[in-house]
């Protein structure tokens, strides 16, 4: 299995408005290479520990995504160096965020994550949490975070017209806070589509695919 191959084959299918995420989680540093070699350089982990070890190891015009559930007594340990979150589920976490970023003088792009699938495992924040958020105090005063747009995870179903649904939810939900107006709000971001959706999703309006086992093979 030729990685560079698979990686050129998906980025030959992407439209140029949108950024592949190539999900390297639990895969070797010579994988990742690989890819890296091939012209790759977004990479998707969910766990921060693996993260900070690769970023370290890795060459440093990488842009590192944090694409898993983030627990904010973790943050601290990736905010020197992270380039996109995707998963902030709460103010709380934006709050924790916005204070680590401070302290590595930096400003910290994120994704609200949006749940919109039909599990209950899911995380994410519902349209109502996502205006409250957006319209409250502290997210207004937050100087160190800069909120690029959405994120969500569709039902894991074959049904493609239940996915479809739900991908269409949240690009709705992303034309409807264009009009909010806040300096650390620059919404063009919509991240959606795994392996097995993303083409529909990129139909369904996304601007950002997490791609891992189609690029990297299974685990």
């Amino acid at each position: 299995m030729s990685i560079a191959l698979n990686l050129n084959t998906i980025k030959s299918t992407l439209p140029e408005n949108v950024t592949l995420v190539a999900v390297s989680k639990t895969k070797p540093v010579s994988d990742l290479m690989q890819a890296y070699e091939a012209g790759q350089r977004i990479f998707g982990e969910n766990k921060i520990q693996e993260m900070t070890d690769k970023w370290e190891e890795m060459p440093k015009d990488i842009q590192w995504h944090m694409i898993g559930h983030v627990q904010s007594n973790k943050v601290k340990f990736m905010a020197p160096f992270v380039s996109l979150i995707h998963g902030v589920d709460s103010l709380k976490l934006l709050q924790e965020i916005n204070k680590q970023a401070s302290k590595n003088n930096r400003i910290i792009d994120c994704l609200l994550q949006i749940y919109i699938a039909e599990e209950e495992s899911k995380f994410g924040l519902d349209e109502n949490e996502l205006n409250e958020l957006l319209s409250s105090s502290e997210f207004k005063e937050m100087k160190n975070i800069r909120i690029l747009g959405l994120m969500g995870m569709a039902t894991f179903t074959d049904d493609q017209n239940q996915i479809k649904k739900e991908f269409t939810h949240l690009k709705s939900i992303f034309d409807s806070i264009q009009t909010i107006e806040n300096e650390n709000l620059q919404l063009n971001t919509i991240s959606m589509g795994m392996s097995g959706d993303y083409q529909l999703a990129i139909d369904c309006g996304s601007t950002m695919v997490r791609i891992g086992s189609s690029i990297f093979g299974g685990r």
